[in-house]
């Protein structure tokens, strides 16, 4: 009798639990939206308060964040840029990651993770050089 070995699934699609943990983040990032997109940060108190700048009245790599989301989602991109530009940096950079995913997933091609490990420390460097550089005179632009 001659043995067959088990077929390989080719990987293109998720198992249940995975579809179901996208599926829920999914709606929790719509819900966020929503709420950011309809209760602007600078006029409603519903947001929490950055507790380094509170204490340092510094700004750490993400103040203005909430503000700069509210901007983009109605696309005041220069106002956004304004109160965080690193995370209108990176939501592009998300949108173009997400779409390329999506064209090879569609192609049929391997995808790998959406954001590589040999990346993490280079985007951990530059959040943290942007939390520093922000708070200099030099770079005031940079603050909120």
């Amino acid at each position: 009798m001659v043995s067959v070995p088990p077929k390989i699934s080719s990987g293109r699609t998720a198992p249940a639990g995975h579809r179901l943990v996208s599926a829920v983040l999914v709606l929790v990032a719509l819900g966020l939206a929503g709420l950011i997109y309809f209760f602007n940060p600078s006029a409603h108190a519903i947001y929490p308060v950055c507790q380094f700048h509170r204490l340092t009245g510094l700004n750490c790599p993400g103040c203005g964040g909430t503000r700069a989301a509210h901007a983009l989602l109605h696309g005041r991109f220069i106002e956004a840029a304004h109160d965080n530009a690193l995370l209108v940096a990176g939501a592009a950079v998300a949108v173009v990651r997400g779409a390329w995913r999506a064209l090879n997933r569609w192609r049929g091609r391997p995808n790998g993770s959406f954001v590589p490990s040999r990346l993490i420390v280079p985007l951990l460097v530059a959040l943290a050089l942007f939390g520093v550089l922000r708070n200099l005179p030099a770079f005031a632009f940079l603050s909120p």
